[in-house]
């Protein structure tokens, strides 16, 4: 298993926290710290299970009010950025 700590930007949840099959090609579970508590369970219900880069591409750019962003789109930019190291290195780097 490959797992991602990720601090969103521009948000209201401080950290996305997301486990990856060892290919990083499907997420095996996520959560938030912070954020629309409700909204973000019912996310991580959703796409646990689910193909990474689909799952990635479908939230990504979904913004929160007025934000260019939201917890939803950090999270795909979580998942980009770990599939992306995953297929260069084999595996995810802590930040």
């Amino acid at each position: 298993m490959q797992h991602v700590d990720f601090k969103p930007r521009g948000v209201c949840s401080r950290m996305i926290h997301i486990d990856l099959s060892d290919d990083g090609k499907t997420i095996e579970d996520v959560g938030f710290d912070g954020g629309c508590s409700g909204n973000l369970a019912a996310i991580s219900k959703l796409v646990s299970g689910r193909p990474t880069e689909e799952v990635a591409q479908i939230l990504k750019g979904n913004t929160c009010g007025p934000r260019k962003t939201s917890c939803a789109d950090q999270f795909s930019q979580a998942l980009l950025q770990a599939m992306e190291q995953i297929q260069a290195t084999g595996t995810v780097q802590a930040e």
